[in-house]
């Protein structure tokens, strides 16, 4: 996948470049087949990625997004959304793609801060990333932990400092040994919520989700299915 058009923000104090990683669509959200069906599972992981996207280039401290997939019906449909979509390492994981996209934003870019965040995050408001990177820059690198408390949802990192990312079970407590800062925020709800399972698209679903993903589900067609498989909100 070659490299695809990309905008920043206009917003003023837009120092922030975000990475984004994005399974194929194929194998994304493998969890959420049970709640939700097998095609509905990869129509809701693009959604929850578009979302997400557009948030954060609605935040006026991000000055770009750098999505790194190999998907390309994915990476064609958020690059018309504004992000720079890159390939993802062969063969690589999750943190090696991280890795990789903050060093493409670093040198192609010029990014300064970076920080990874889950594509995963429907509820996101531009508001509450605001909130999150101003809490942020006061640590040379930081994470929010998930709403679950065991996972973490974003990690950054400030100008010339590596992002060294430790993402996947329990990443909360290996960002934590690694030296990074939890950010204690309590107001950020849709930062804090990504979606693996039933129940946390129902969470998503009660905070208010996107129009991607609204319309993902149907507006509340999948949502019922999700509670008739024995799902009950957390």
């Amino acid at each position: 996948m070659g490299v695809m058009p990309y905008k920043t923000s206009t917003g003023s104090g837009g120092d922030w470049t975000l990475v984004v990683p994005l399974k194929p669509l194929t194998r994304a959200k493998s969890r959420l087949s049970a709640s939700v069906g097998e095609s509905a599972r990869a129509r809701l992981a693009l959604a929850f990625a578009q979302d997400t996207v557009d948030a954060a280039l609605r935040c006026p401290l991000v000055r770009a997004v750098v999505v790194v997939t190999d998907d390309v019906r994915a990476g064609r449909v958020l690059a018309e959304a504004g992000a720079r979509v890159v390939p993802d390492v062969v063969g690589g994981g999750l943190n090696a793609a991280l890795r990789h996209g903050a060093a493409r934003a670093r040198s192609e870019l010029a990014a300064g801060a970076v920080a990874a965040l889950n594509a995963d995050l429907p509820a996101l408001r531009a508001i509450e990333l605001s909130r999150v990177l101003v809490a942020a820059a006061t640590a040379p690198r930081a994470f929010l932990a998930d709403a679950a408390g065991t996972g973490t949802t974003l990690l950054a990192a400030g100008p010339e400092v590596a992002l060294r990312p430790a993402f996947g079970p329990r990443s909360r407590r290996r960002h934590l040994a690694s030296g990074a800062v939890e950010l204690p925020l309590p107001d950020v709800p849709g930062a804090r919520q990504d979606v693996d399972t039933g129940e946390d698209l129902l969470a998503a679903r009660e905070l208010g989700v996107g129009g991607h993903t609204l319309g993902a589900l149907g507006a509340v067609g999948d949502v019922d299915a999700v509670r008739a498989s024995g799902v009950s909100p957390g």
